[in-house]
């Protein structure tokens, strides 16, 4: 069931793109955009549809779906520029400055964080009151309270004299990581003007459950099949939950965080099913 709907989400999605992207004057820019937006799990767009579907909004979620994507992928395209991670590797193609250069990543990823910004405010989102909730909760999500935020903390990390500690470590991916998971499963619940509390508490579990699986992964995934360079936390000499755990001790820990995602569903009873197998893809997937 998950799997199915988060490959017909990511379509949806994908069309979406297709569609807004399209419109767009042609440029570099333009391509690169879609460049940066082609591919992809969609996972956090899947959580702001399946949200929307336990609260009987999807027909108003496309928007949110797709500018929690195009948010996501401007992240990534500045995160592989030369003065942060330098990646040249992202979804198994060339990241967006090897295929043109810096200026047109930097100005593409602009561009797709203000294109997150126009859904989320456009009128097919709903009244002007749940599109100015959007709007600020994912400023907040995105920026020096969020994601911004454990990009920075993550930085630092690679000069500071000592490796992080755990808590630190968890502080800095519930920003890095976290805070855009948060905003995608709550983004139905904001969008029907609903309590967001337990699916917050879900996507808190979810979202380090996730960040846990990543470091796995980069120990032990296959570069191939994660279309990315792996084993870069470790070739830098940063602290990662493996790093610390270790590879048991690390994947236990996100079977815990598993069920507590699980747990924070219950008061939807079994309308949740697709969020619980949504859990357990997180920290079984090979890429």
């Amino acid at each position: 069931m998950f799997r199915d709907r988060l490959a017909a989400d990511a379509a949806r999605i994908q069309d979406g793109f297709d569609r807004v992207l399209g419109a767009l004057p042609d440029s570099d820019i333009a391509r690169a955009m879609a460049h940066a937006c082609d591919g992809g799990k969609r996972l956090r767009g899947f959580l702001v549809l399946e949200s929307a579907r336990l609260h009987g909004v999807e027909d108003r979620a496309l928007n949110a779906a797709i500018a929690i994507e195009a948010l996501h992928a401007y992240s990534l395209v500045h995160d592989d520029l030369p003065c942060m991670d330098d990646d040249d590797m992202r979804r198994g193609r060339p990241t967006v400055h090897v295929t043109w250069d810096e200026a047109v990543a930097v100005l593409a990823g602009d561009a797709l964080q203000a294109l997150a910004f126009e859904l989320v405010t456009a009128p097919e989102s709903g009244p002007a009151e749940i599109r100015a909730t959007l709007a600020s909760s994912l400023a907040q999500a995105a920026g020096a309270r969020g994601m911004v935020l454990g990009q920075a903390l993550d930085m630092a990390a690679e000069t500071a004299a000592a490796p992080l500690t755990l808590e630190q470590i968890t502080r800095l991916q519930a920003g890095k990581t976290g805070a855009l998971f948060d905003w995608a499963a709550c983004a139905g619940a904001r969008l029907a003007g609903a309590d967001i509390a337990p699916l917050r508490g879900y996507a808190r579990a979810l979202g380090l459950a996730f960040q846990i699986a990543d470091d796995i992964l980069d120990v032990e995934g296959d570069a191939a099949r994660a279309g990315k360079r792996l084993q870069k936390d470790a070739d830098a000499g940063k602290a990662t939950f493996v790093s610390l755990l270790g590879l048991e001790g690390a994947r236990a820990r996100a079977a815990e965080l598993v069920a507590e995602a699980e747990a924070a569903l219950s008061p939807y009873g079994t309308d949740a099913l697709c969020l619980r197998e949504a859990a357990r893809f997180v920290i079984a997937r090979d890429s």
